[in-house]
């Protein structure tokens, strides 16, 4: 491939092998003939990355990789930085470490105040992720879900930067002017991001995306030159001839236009407190009226107040009800989302919108805010398919939403495309099952849950496909955690590492217990341990600080183990979100990093989730072994270097990536206290609320939070007997 400037160029020692490169050459193909969606299905450990890369350099589009928390986003980050070492790949997640949304709670006459500690470090990545896109096609930005929030208007953001260039005559007391309009704060003491200061004929600018500034020395009104400094040292860098400054936030808007937009905010709050009168509301009404009043004369006064973001529909001269500018409006026409782990990331886009609605309809109805808020907001499911290009969903387990997408974006597409040989057989779905290192899909065993039920379970296992590798005979006069055990002790002696996993935290810490009673080296992870212990948990496993980690749910971070080599699923006939085809599949997953991968299922029964989940393995497993018998390919176990990620101590947990989620599901348990003082009606609103809470958090595999929910809905619907 010949590169122009500024072109994506895939730099890596490695090439894509067979299976890569099938897939790279049929979804590149699709998207160069118009494909809307497309699906990658690629096991574990078959390099999807690699192959998402490879078609980023073969289509040359911008692109945005979705990812559904922070720990994710950071790895893709890392990997992606070292396949475009020449080219713009930034990182955009929330950036703040806490976040208390504004709220009120009715029932308690309780009034929250919006409350959050922003992470500068993260700020920064996002105004580099912003200036990027605006400045330069060649821009990967990988994204967790915050990208689809309200972000400001990137016409308002392009047209308030500056464009300076060396002999120009700019005179200072206008770049003092403009800086101002651009959110810059001038301070002669501190100097950080969002600064400058004046000294003689030389104006400093703390750039907003680093550690780098801006000095800009004066000769009159003239531009004599142009620095990049180290902002700390002073050191000079870099002497560009021409350098565009960008507003030192990402929400801001022209302060002329801020002004005309102030009447229409008095005539609307004038109609909102007459009507809240009308219905007898005059406490509400009093205090619309005087919160809404402060905030008017702060924007008149400043340019700026506290909740500016409520007010963005009038800044952004939005019609009632539209969607709000969000980080995607950024991207050229012509451009790609990677929708990665999209079985987990899809439904948190689903369930953005409801939340966020249901809070600030309260706050709207009280008085607290005018009906503008409401369009503060996430975009709604439907919103954020008609702002993207063309999507390539990428996931070991794809649900029928993918897949249906897919499938029919290729039927639409012309006969040009329809008669290409690469496209002629082709669905929308590439499946990527044959890893680079050969490996396979692990071995899959039931054992019983207890030796009382071992013979029925035999008769099932009998009448199964593969039943001669499905069952150890030697099993057959134990119990779970005594077959457990000795599995364990097996893989040990190895120098291996196991992934056991539980239904309950309950359990994740009592067999945690009873395994260090043993002197086994053992460790538990579950919801109540934070994000940033989870991650150094995970790194201590591969360095071998311990040897058996034991979990609810192992699948959210995203994280690569290949020194696992034994996968022990107890009670996993239990069929529901924490045992279903999905869960088991991607939980099976985890054992596919090293050569001796296998899994132990323990159980009672063969539900259809287990036997799903099994053939699909088996049907992987097969043509994986097929492939490599025809190719001579020994299968290797995964090298991979144990690297920190990109998160600091301070960046906050991922679960606070759905602004609130957390708060939501303690508001729920607030709610619930209330129960008996509900209406009948109120009950059976307030039920619905919880169950299509709790589906959500399953279809996200965030089935810790489910089974939290599902414990509170069943305890309800006792009450409700």
């Amino acid at each position: 491939m010949n590169y122009a400037k500024n072109s994506f160029r895939l730099q890596s020692k490695y090439k894509p092998s067979v299976d890569q490169n099938s897939a790279i050459e049929k979804i590149s193909s699709a998207i160069k003939h118009g494909a809307k969606a497309q699906t990658l299905l690629g096991v574990t450990g078959s390099g999807k990355t690699f192959t998402m890369a490879n078609i980023i350099e073969k289509t040359q589009k911008p692109a945005l990789i979705l990812a559904h928390n922070k720990t994710l986003a950071a790895q893709l980050y890392s990997e992606f930085k070292d396949f475009f070492p020449e080219n713009a790949v930034e990182y955009f997640v929330s950036y703040y470490d806490y976040y208390q949304p504004e709220a009120y709670v009715p029932r308690r006459d309780l009034y929250i105040e919006k409350d959050s500690d922003i992470n500068e470090t993260i700020e920064r990545y996002r105004s580099a992720a912003t200036q990027a896109i605006l400045s330069r096609k060649d821009t990967i930005i990988v994204a967790s879900i915050s990208c689809i929030y309200g972000l400001g208007n990137p016409d308002d953001y392009l047209s308030l930067s500056r464009t300076i260039t060396k002999g120009e005559s700019y005179a200072r007391e206008k770049l003092l002017l403009h800086l101002s309009d651009m959110q810059y704060e001038r301070s002669e003491f501190d100097f950080y991001p969002g600064l400058f200061r004046v000294r003689g004929e030389t104006v400093d600018i703390y750039l907003p995306t680093g550690d780098k500034a801006l000095r800009i020395e004066y000769f009159g009104d003239e531009v004599e030159n142009l620095k990049l400094i180290n902002a700390v040292s002073g050191e000079v860098l870099e002497k560009p001839e021409i350098f565009t400054v960008f507003p030192a936030k990402q929400f801001v808007t022209p302060y002329e236009a801020l002004k005309q937009v102030i009447p229409q905010i008095e005539t609307d709050l004038i109609k909102e407190v007459k009507s809240l009168k009308k219905k007898g509301k005059d406490l509400e009404a009093s205090r619309l009226e005087q919160r809404t009043r402060y905030d008017l004369e702060m924007l008149q006064e400043t340019g700026y107040t506290s909740g500016i973001e409520n007010y963005s529909r009038y800044i952004e001269r939005r019609s009632v009800g539209s969607p709000p500018s969000t980080l995607i409006d950024y991207f050229p026409d012509d451009w790609l989302i990677f929708i990665d782990e999209s079985h987990m990331t899809l439904p948190q886009i689903r369930g953005m919108y409801n939340g966020d609605r249901s809070r600030k309809q309260t706050l709207v109805e009280y008085g607290f805010r005018l009906k503008a808020a409401l369009d503060n907001r996430p975009l709604t499911y439907e919103e954020f398919w008609r702002k993207v290009n063309q999507a390539v969903f990428v996931s070991a387990t794809p649900t029928e939403t993918e897949l249906n997408m897919s499938r029919e974006s290729i039927k639409k597409l012309d006969s040009d495309a329809t008669e290409n040989m690469l496209l002629k057989n082709y669905n929308g779905v590439a499946e990527q099952l044959i890893r680079p290192t050969g490996l396979l899909d692990p071995v899959i065993q039931i054992r019983p849950i207890d030796v009382s039920n071992a013979n029925t379970l035999v008769q099932e296992i009998s009448r199964c496909k593969y039943n001669d590798l499905l069952f150890d005979p030697a099993s057959i006069n134990k119990n779970q955690i005594d077959d457990l055990l000795e599995e364990i002790r097996i893989t040990l002696a190895k120098k291996q590492r196991v992934l056991v996993t539980t239904l309950t935290k309950r359990m994740a810490e009592d067999l945690t217990a009873f395994l260090q009673e043993l002197k086994i080296k053992v460790q538990y992870i579950h919801s109540d341990v934070e994000a940033l212990e989870r991650v150094q948990l995970l790194k201590e496993l591969r360095m071998g600080k311990f040897d058996v980690l034991v979990g609810i749910n192992l699948l959210r971070e995203g994280l690569d183990l290949p020194e696992v080599s034994l996968v022990a699923i107890l009670d996993a006939d239990k069929e529901g979100f924490l045992r279903s085809e999905t869960s088991l599949i991607q939980t099976i997953g985890r054992a596919a990093r090293h050569v001796e991968g296998r899994v132990v299922m323990y159980a009672e029964k063969i539900t259809g989730s287990m036997q799903r989940a099994i053939d699909e393995t088996r049907r992987r497993r097969t043509i994986q072994n097929e492939y490599n018998i025809k190719h001579g390919i020994t299968p290797k176990t995964i090298q991979k270097a144990i690297k920190d990620l990109l998160i600091s101590a301070n960046t906050s947990e991922d679960d606070k990536e759905l602004f609130g989620e957390a708060k939501t599901i303690s508001e729920i348990h607030k709610t619930a206290e209330h129960y008996k003082l509900m209406s009948k009606k109120e009950r059976t609103l307030f039920l619905i609320e919880i169950e299509t809470q709790m589906q959500i958090l399953a279809d996200m595999l965030q089935f810790e939070k489910a089974a939290e929910l599902r414990d509170l809905l069943n305890e309800l619907k006792q009450k409700k007997k």
